[in-house]
């Protein structure tokens, strides 16, 4: 006889909520335990402007062109906080209309002609019935080699490596969840062929391996999804095996067997909830992995590429100035680069300890 049907429906109604109230009382102590962290709230505040600035996007940039794109020869190499008069013209052409969803995913272009004035500037040839406006605009992190505003480009590149990061560990995690399940929960040959695949792709260097896949795959931003997140599951598997090795003998997962539940609702629904820790904290690191990844590739040119703004090409467009006066303008998108990933390794260290009973 089924050892399910034995078990009253009273009792199991019963185990089930002190076990969902057993969870919501573990996972209470584990926020408190995170929200005394004063670096981990700093990092996730950090993280979240980060993350509402690539999703309001050319809602809010100065430069709301497509790819920020808007250039400006005579103003090249601005130092930040410069302030420029611009007259505005009017083109007196049709312009598309689009919603304020079409202008925050991909911005619209000016309907009117912005001209600077510096010295250099002749108005005389302009027709003066054409101005619209005469204003002064800030450039607050000053203008590249090519008179683009760098605040604007800084803004959406944060949609570059965020997606990128995002995307990347939804990857790793499909492929490094479902590899290292099977390979812990079945043991035997499974076990030794997927552990022999996670050594070799973990043999090899992961930029390397990066690269390889980029050129097999071609350059642009789909592709660099898929080449940085092949290369990025490696450690989930691990972790993922390691910890269901030590779980998979318990008593409740023997208790599991024994009421005839399938194998995909043990791993599933018993296994996996109970290393969801060890997990986060692998895909926190992996998010900044994944960033730091695609920042070397398009500093390398076979990533993203130009027009679309990115923080590794725009160093890799203005590393020569870092020995000029206009250094700030490699560092700045340096600088991003270096406060996003460390805001994940913090996260990922304070969910760490929040997790951690012993610290309790």
């Amino acid at each position: 006889m089924n050892l399910q049907a034995i078990v009253s429906k009273p009792l199991r109604h019963f185990i089930k909520d002190t076990a969902v109230r057993q969870s919501s009382s573990l996972s209470r102590m584990a926020w408190h335990r995170f929200c005394r962290n004063k670096l981990s709230i700093a990092s996730l505040v950090t993280i979240g402007l980060f993350i509402l600035m690539a999703l309001l996007g050319y809602l809010i940039t100065p430069d709301s062109t497509p790819y920020c794109n808007q250039q400006y020869l005579e103003l090249a190499t601005l130092k930040p906080f410069s302030r420029v008069e611009f007259v505005y013209l009017d083109d007196s052409l049709p312009q598309p209309q689009s919603g304020w969803l079409h202008k925050m995913l991909y911005g619209e272009a000016l309907p009117y002609t912005a001209i600077p004035i510096t010295q250099e500037t002749d108005l005389s040839s302009t027709d003066t019935s054409k101005i619209i406006a005469h204003k002064t605009r800030t450039f607050v992190l000053g203008t590249d080699s090519y008179g683009r505003d760098v605040l604007s480009m800084i803004m959406i590149g944060s949609r570059v490596s965020l997606s990128v990061g995002l995307i990347a560990v939804l990857i790793a995690l499909l492929i490094g969840i479902t590899l290292g399940s099977v390979a812990a929960y079945y043991g035997g040959w499974v076990d030794n062929v997927i552990t022999w695949l996670i050594n070799v792709v973990w043999s090899i260097p992961t930029v390397l391996l990066v690269i390889a896949i980029t050129f097999a795959l071609g350059k642009g931003f789909w592709q660099v999804f898929i080449a940085v997140g092949l290369t990025m599951w490696v450690d989930i598997a691990r972790v993922v095996r390691g910890q269901i090795f030590g779980l998979k003998e318990k008593e409740f997962i023997e208790a599991g067997r024994a009421l005839g539940f399938s194998t995909f609702r043990i791993i599933f629904h018993h296994l996996l909830p109970n290393i969801t820790g060890a997990v986060i904290v692998v895909t926190a690191s992996n998010f900044a992995s994944a960033i730091l990844l695609e920042a070397g590739l398009s500093f390398l040119g076979i990533g993203v590429q130009p027009p679309m703004p990115s923080w590794g090409t725009m160093v890799k467009e203005n590393y020569c100035y870092i020995l000029l006066d206009n250094a700030y303008l490699p560092l700045l998108p340096g600088l991003a680069i270096m406060l996003i990933v460390l805001a994940f390794m913090l996260l990922g260290n304070g969910i760490r300890d929040a997790l951690d009973i012993k610290k309790s």
